[in-house]
C-alpha cells in the first residue's frame, strides 16, 4: 500500500517522507508517554508470544477449513484456550505465582541464627509525619511522601514541598523550592526553621511535562532501558559534596519466562534552576545521572542508604513462601507458606525501614538501614511470627532472614499487636484512635536478646480515613512478642525504655527463666525470705549418728587405758 502510494508521484513521495519523519520525531520526543506500553510488552512477553502463535495458527486453520463443524470446533478451542489462560493466569494468580518463584530463585538468601539489635529508633510512623508536614504548608503546596534516609550520621524523614496538583499553572511554572528534613528519633518533629531547607529542584514529582521526575528519568533511558527499566520511589538526600539531590530508584525487569522486578540502580538529579541548555537537554535526552547497582559502592552517600523500591523488596520478602519447595504455597499444601500481613485502615504497610546493628551477629551484614518484614502464616486466623526478613535498603544483593518458626519460638506477629494494645487500655476511644506501624525493637535486656514491637497510637480523621494525626508527644507501646505483655512507655525519655520494660516484666522473666537482678534492683523482703526458705529447703537431711559415735569413743578410751597399764 505504501509502495503504490509512493509510486504515484513526487508530491506523494514528499508527503510520505514528511509523515515518516514526523512519526520518528514523535517517537523520540514522546517516548515517556508510550514507555508504559513497552514495559507491558516486556512484562508479559512470554504470554503475548504464546497467545499470538495460538491465535495466528487457529485463525489460519479456521480460514482454510471449508467445514462449518471444523470452524466451530476451532473457534471453541480458541475461546477455551484464552478462557483457561485468563482463569489460571490471572484469576487464580498463577502468573504472579511463577513470577514470585523466579524472584525466589534469583535471591542471594542468607539465613542468620541471631537477631540484630535495633538502633536509632524512630518515634513517629510515616503517616503521622506526612500529616504533620501537610499542616505546615500553604494552599498551593503539597508534600511528597516521606522517606527515611541517612543524612550524614543521622536518620531523617525527608520530603519535598512541591506545587500542588490542584493548581495546574503552578505545576507548569513553579519549581520545588524547599525540602523538609526532620529527625526520626525525636518525639518533637519540627517543620520549621532549620528543618525546612531552601533548595531548588526544577524537576519534581508534581511538575508537568518534561519537568516531571518520571518523564525526565524515562527520557534519559537508552532504547534498551526503555524496555527493561522503570522509575519508582523518589528520595531526597545529600550527596558526597553536601548538596541536596533527588535520587530516583529504578526497577529492572529480568527474565524471559515470567519476568520479575529487581533493583536496577538509581538516577541522580542535581538541584538548581535550569537554563535554556538544560531545557533543551531535558526535552531531548532527559535529565539525571544513572548509577548501576555495581557502581553504587563508588558513591559513599548511597551506601547503607535507603534507595531500594518497596515494590521490589515486598516481592522478595513474599517469595520466601517457597522455602518449603515449589508446591508448598499451593492450596493443598501450605505447610511453611507465609505472607506479608496487611494492616487495616490505610496505614503504612510493610516494609518498615529500620536501623539495625549487626555487629557481633556472626554475619557479613552491615549495620544501617534495612527493609524489615515480619512474615506470618497464610491463614487469616494465624498471627504468629514465622520469619523476620532483613533486606538491605541500599539494594545490596543480599536477603537475610531469621526463622522463628523452625526454632519454635512461638512469637506473636505484627497483625496480632493492635488487639493486644486495645485490650490493655479499654478506656481509649478506639473508634477515633488506632495503634499503627509495629516496627521491631530488639534489645539486650536481662541477660539476653529480646524482641518487642514498637507501636504508636494515632488519631484518625473522621473526614479522611487516610489522614493520621500524631501529636508531638504520642503514646508509645512496646509489646513483648514472646510474653505478649503491653508496656506503655514514656516517649520523652527513650533512655529509660529498657528499664521500664524490665520493671514490668522482671518477675515474669524470673519465674519463667530464673534470671537475676538488673538495673541496680534491690531484692524485695519477700524475695529474700523466699530465697532463704528455698536454701533451707534445699539442705539435705543428715542421719543423726551421735549415740553411735559416743559409744565408739568410749570403747577407744577403754583400749587406751588398758594399753597404759
Amino acid at each position: 500500500m505504501i509502495k503504490s502510494y509512493w509510486n504515484k508521484g513526487g508530491k506523494q513521495k514528499v508527503i510520505t517522507i514528511f509523515v515518516v519523519l514526523l512519526l520518528l520525531v514523535l517517537l523520540f520526543f514522546f517516548r515517556d508517554d508510550y514507555q508504559p506500553a513497552l514495559l507491558f510488552i516486556r512484562k508479559y512477553i512470554f504470554i503475548i508470544i504464546i497467545s499470538a502463535l495460538v491465535l495466528i495458527l487457529g485463525l489460519r486453520k479456521f480460514r482454510n477449513s471449508s467445514s462449518i463443524g471444523t470452524r466451530l470446533g476451532m473457534l471453541a478451542l480458541l475461546i477455551g484456550f484464552f478462557g483457561i489462560l485468563y482463569t489460571v493466569g490471572w484469576h487464580l494468580k498463577m502468573y504472579d505465582y511463577m513470577k514470585t518463584y523466579n524472584v525466589f530463585n534469583s535471591l542471594n538468601k542468607v539465613e542468620i541464627n541471631e537477631l540484630p539489635l535495633t538502633q536509632n529508633e524512630r518515634i513517629q510512623p510515616l503517616r503521622n509525619i506526612f500529616s504533620m508536614a501537610n499542616e505546615s504548608v500553604g494552599e498551593t503546596k503539597d508534600v511528597s511522601l516521606p522517606h527515611l534516609v541517612r543524612i550524614g550520621t543521622e536518620n531523617k524523614w525527608t520530603m519535598a514541598i512541591q506545587p500542588s496538583e490542584k493548581y495546574v499553572m503552578q505545576q507548569m511554572s513553579d519549581n520545588t523550592e524547599e525540602v523538609f528534613a526532620v529527625s526520626s528519633t525525636t518525639p518533637f518533629p519540627r517543620f520549621s526553621n532549620e528543618n525546612r531547607i531552601s533548595v531548588t529542584f526544577s524537576i519534581g514529582e508534581s511538575l508537568k511535562f518534561s519537568r516531571n521526575t518520571y518523564n525526565a528519568v524515562v527520557q534519559r533511558f537508552n532504547p534498551w532501558m526503555l524496555f527493561n527499566y522503570e522509575p519508582s520511589d523518589t528520595f531526597y538526600m545529600k550527596n558526597d559534596d553536601g548538596k541536596w539531590v533527588e535520587v530516583v530508584s529504578l526497577i529492572k525487569w529480568k527474565g524471559f519466562f515470567f519476568p520479575y522486578p529487581s533493583f536496577g540502580g538509581v538516577m541522580i538529579i542535581e538541584s538548581g534552576e535550569h537554563d535554556m541548555n538544560d531545557y533543551l537537554e531535558r526535552i531531548t535526552i532527559g535529565k539525571g545521572t544513572f548509577v548501576s547497582p555495581e557502581e553504587i559502592k563508588n558513591h559513599p552517600f548511597l551506601n547503607k542508604q535507603n534507595t531500594l523500591a518497596e515494590e521490589v523488596s515486598q516481592l522478595q520478602a513474599e517469595s520466601l513462601k517457597f522455602l518449603g519447595g515449589f508446591s508448598d504455597p499451593l492450596p493443598w499444601n501450605m505447610e511453611t507458606a507465609v505472607k506479608i500481613p496487611m494492616m487495616p485502615k490505610d496505614q503504612n504497610q510493610q516494609p518498615y525501614v529500620t536501623d539495625f546493628d549487626f555487629a557481633g551477629s556472626n554475619s557479613d551484614a552491615f549495620s544501617g538501614l534495612y527493609h524489615w518484614f515480619g512474615l506470618e502464616p497464610v491463614g487469616e486466623e494465624r498471627t504468629s511470627l514465622s520469619y523476620s526478613v532483613f533486606i538491605p535498603a541500599d539494594g545490596t544483593d543480599r536477603l537475610y532472614y531469621f526463622d522463628h518458626a523452625s526454632k519454635k519460638q512461638g512469637y506473636a506477629g505484627v497483625s496480632a499487636m493492635p488487639l493486644k494494645v486495645k485490650e490493655s487500655r479499654k478506656e481509649y476511644d478506639w473508634s477515633a484512635n488506632t495503634p499503627v506501624e509495629f516496627r521491631p525493637y530488639i534489645k539486650n535486656i536481662a541477660g539476653r536478646k529480646r524482641m518487642f514491637f514498637l507501636g504508636t497510637v494515632s488519631s484518625i480523621s473522621e473526614k479522611n480515613a487516610k489522614q493520621f494525626d500524631g501529636s508531638a508527644t504520642p503514646d508509645l507501646v512496646l509489646i513483648d512478642s514472646e510474653y505478649r505483655d503491653v508496656i506503655w512507655i514514656d516517649v520523652k525519655h527513650p533512655s529509660t525504655w529498657d528499664e521500664e520494660v524490665y520493671n514490668q516484666l522482671n518477675e515474669a522473666w524470673r519465674a519463667s527463666e530464673g534470671i537475676g537482678y538488673y538495673y541496680k534492683e534491690v531484692p524485695k523482703d519477700e524475695d529474700v525470705m523466699e530465697q532463704q526458705m528455698d536454701s533451707i529447703m534445699s539442705i539435705p537431711k543428715i542421719e543423726d549418728n551421735t549415740d553411735k559415735i559416743d559409744a565408739l569413743q568410749r570403747q577407744l578410751d577403754s583400749l587406751k587405758a588398758l594399753g597404759g597399764q
